[in-house]
């Protein structure tokens, strides 16, 4: 069950709708964030490029019932969250940074920090800001060396739509506001969500990113001392599997998984939401406590 409790409330605009998710303030603007489950096990699941946190609600659900406190993230620019047009505003740092705000708001010392696509990217960039506060990591499709042609390919005719084509965007936009969410499945919301957002902020996000580090650079990579599950698969030209398997073999503690889709986790999910379960089992079990004061003291 969804904990609305902590933080001030505020609509959820993305959709245009009353429902209401709880906030806290993040450099003069507001970041919107939801409770799943309670507990001292927190983790905190970070959505893709341009969606919102709805994309790990089924998955916060099923770890939530597992004993876990989840937490999802509308990283600024996404969601509920506001969405300024300054490009500046945007980088994968600042994403990272926003985590370990979440955190400090909260009150929690270490988590383990899920990521998908941008997410993932954002879960490494919590690695260098803050490696005392991870437990662990769990790396969906990351964004890395191998991926920059093909990002290219993707990204930049969408980033041209958003910032020339904005009349048109604002109509694709209103025309994705007027179908309610209650009359679309799940899967179609998180897509939608993308698409009932201003067009403008949008296209800063992707002009912030364009113009920054898309993840920490390999040599920093491999100093990262969390247990990290890496999970990509073969046929995903945006998220390359070759930079999943490179970065599993790059983290001293990283283990590959490979799944059977992008869509696996969220329409079959149990065999992936089991490996990530056990994982999170195994970062919370005493004896990584006790190995990582044994290398303290060392």
């Amino acid at each position: 069950m969804a904990d609305d409790t902590v933080g001030e409330l505020c609509p959820r605009p993305a959709a245009g709708t009353l429902q209401q998710v709880p906030i806290f303030h993040y450099h003069g603007h507001r970041l919107a964030y939801s409770q799943h489950g309670s507990g001292d096990r927190p983790i905190v699941l970070l959505h893709g490029l341009l969606l919102s946190q709805r994309m790990h609600l089924p998955l916060a659900r099923d770890l939530a019932e597992r004993g876990n406190r989840v937490i999802t993230l509308d990283l600024l620019g996404h969601g509920a969250s506001d969405r300024p047009r300054d490009m500046w505003r945007y980088s994968m740092t600042f994403f990272g940074d926003q985590v370990v705000a979440l955190l400090d708001e909260l009150g929690i010392p270490e988590a383990v920090v899920m990521g998908t696509s941008l997410g993932a990217n954002t879960t490494l960039e919590v690695a260098s800001l803050a490696p005392e506060r991870l437990r662990g990591m769990v790396i969906e499709m990351p964004v890395l060396d191998n991926a920059l042609l093909a990002c290219a390919v993707a990204f930049t005719p969408l980033l041209v739509g958003l910032t020339f084509g904005e009349p048109v965007m604002r109509f694709v936009q209103r025309a994705a506001r007027a179908i309610p969410e209650d009359r679309v499945p799940w899967a179609a919301n998180v897509v939608l969500d993308g698409l009932r957002q201003d067009p403008g902020p949008s296209a800063a996000i992707l002009q912030g990113l364009f113009f920054g580090r898309i993840a920490p650079h390999r040599t920093e990579r491999r100093t990262f001392e969390a247990p990290a599950l890496v999970i990509g698969h073969r046929r995903d030209p945006v998220h390359p599997f070759s930079d999943a398997g490179m970065l599993a073999d790059e983290l001293p503690h990283g283990r590959l998984l490979e799944a059977e889709s992008i869509v696996e986790l969220r329409f079959s999910p149990d065999r992936l939401t089991n490996e990530i379960a056990s994982f999170l089992d195994a970062c919370w079990a005493p004896r990584v406590q006790a190995g990582r004061r044994r290398r303290a003291a060392g």
